[in-house]
């Protein structure tokens, strides 16, 4: 007959010296995020770690603070699609944009009824019997106060990788993407518009209109467009093409606004952080500046 009141099983051996335990008594680990992060610097100075794996724990840590509307694209920075618009109109601001995935409207900015893919957009090439509004994809709205761990396991668990940011008043607010929540992790994720130089650089699109990253030097888009671009005030000097932009505009760019200057119109196509990353360039029809 078994013991109804079995001997405890005996406690996990300690095989700290003590020297550890006397260290960790003075030393005891990290009561706050700041801390935390102090001791993984610590781990990467002794080379326990690496400095890309610091960054990226960092990141973690840092993001368990952070919510959507940190990190979100502003409503007035979206890019959008009105379901009014024709094929050919859509398409052309499918391509100026030149995003994978399109909140859509209907009648004002704030009614968005669905998310467009742009691959979806295909298949009206082969059966243009289609409606747009028949490819739509349903819309996830999200507080601004969603905390980015839970936004990331949404995203992971319902396979949406875009969502519609919403303020206290239930108006939009603006978007965030997957993307958006793991550059807190990883850094900047290039796509494949991003130039893999620090120079930046230069893509001719189907329309003859030219992508040009904000951070290209003013040398190579001299020499690419055979102009001499320069500021007005003679006294500023910039190394770079959406340096000189924000300059010359004032304030900083935003997202659709035109900039004209030696018979080129440059359009903001994509900010972050304040700063342009992508400008759409073409030649005046005028040649005007």
């Amino acid at each position: 007959m078994s013991d109804p009141y079995p001997a405890s099983l005996p406690d996990r051996e300690d095989k700290r010296t003590f020297l550890q335990k006397l260290a960790e008594f003075i030393h005891p680990g990290p009561d706050s995020t700041d801390e935390l992060i102090e001791a993984l610097a610590d781990a990467q100075d002794n080379k326990i770690i690496g400095a890309e794996s610091l960054k990226m724990l960092e990141g973690v840590i840092r993001m368990a603070d952070m919510t959507a509307g940190e990190v979100m694209v502003p409503a007035t920075q979206m890019g959008l699609i009105n379901i009014a618009d024709p094929y050919d109109v859509l398409m052309h601001s499918v391509i100026d944009m030149a995003h994978s995935r399109f909140p859509v409207y209907e009648g004002e900015r704030e009614n968005i009824i669905g998310i467009l893919m742009a691959k979806d957009l295909l298949k009206l090439q082969r059966a243009p019997e289609l409606n747009i509004r028949a490819l739509l994809r349903s819309t996830v709205f999200v507080p601004e106060s969603k905390g980015l761990n839970d936004l990331l396991r949404d995203f992971q668990n319902n396979r949406n990788h875009l969502a519609i940011v919403i303020d206290e008043f239930g108006r939009v607010a603006g978007l965030v993407t997957i993307e958006d929540v793991l550059e807190q992790i990883v850094g900047e994720i290039e796509d494949e518009f991003d130039s893999a130089e620090d120079e930046g650089d230069i893509y001719c699109l189907t329309d003859r209109s030219f992508r040009v990253a904000g951070n290209t030097s003013i040398e190579r888009v001299n020499e690419a467009f055979k102009v001499k671009l320069a500021s007005t005030d003679p006294d500023d000097q910039f190394d770079t093409i959406g340096g000189l932009i924000a300059h010359e505009m004032g304030h900083v760019p935003r997202r659709g606004e035109h900039h004209k200057m030696v018979g080129l119109d440059f359009v903001v196509l994509h900010t972050q952080g304040g700063a342009v990353k992508w400008f759409k360039v073409s030649a005046l029809a005028d040649g005007t500046s």
